[in-house]
């Protein structure tokens, strides 16, 4: 891995489109309250208006050994903190459009606030690490080194309702710019 978590290696290799997010787009949100970085519980199928979700595998830590020695082989694995750090640089662009912006995660939440703290994330970190969400919409997942992750993916949500999903999603650095594009041209209904 190399050792500057916020640069991502130019051979990385590319995610395909597995088929494993086609069901999510018009879905409801099941009601299910996720702890987040802020210290509250927050039910995505609740939250007013529109949404970004942003969901990825894992972070990790400068300086801490790596997760897993093939972790850069996997497609769509690498890239967790500059997809994060993407998002913080352009929210208030995704708020002047009318929607709020989570990272999502099945790492549990006191590693997800170290996180966020460490990257000054302007908004918060939902854990699914019971993988109650996951489990009920079906997410697309992976299993490494007996933990199952999130493969990277992006749901606009607009009243509790899946509007539209980016699946897969490379490169990570710059798919705030993508989603933003995609809010310019869908304005809410």
């Amino acid at each position: 891995m190399s050792k500057n978590l916020l640069e991502l290696p130019s051979d990385l290799p590319v995610p395909i489109d597995d088929g494993a997010a086609d069901h999510l787009a018009g879905m409801a949100l099941p009601s299910i309250k996720l702890a987040a970085t802020d210290g509250k519980q927050i039910d995505l199928s609740k939250v007013p208006g529109r949404v970004v979700i942003y969901a990825y595998p894992r972070t990790g830590r400068p300086g801490e050994p790596v997760f897993y020695e093939g972790w850069e082989a996997i497609p769509g694995a690498r890239g967790c903190t500059p997809q994060s750090c993407s998002f913080r640089d352009h929210y208030q662009e995704l708020q002047a459009l009318g929607a709020e912006v989570y990272g999502l995660s099945t790492q549990d939440t006191a590693f997800q606030r170290e996180v966020a703290g460490r990257l000054h994330l302007p908004f918060s970190i939902l854990s699914d690490d019971d993988l109650r969400l996951t489990r009920a919409l079906n997410l697309p997942t992976f299993d490494v080194n007996g933990q199952t992750l999130l493969k990277r993916l992006t749901l606009v949500v607009c009243a509790g309702v899946i509007e539209h999903v980016f699946y897969p999603v490379f490169p990570p650095n710059t798919h705030a710019e993508v989603v933003i594009e995609w809010l310019q041209s869908h304005p809410p209904k």
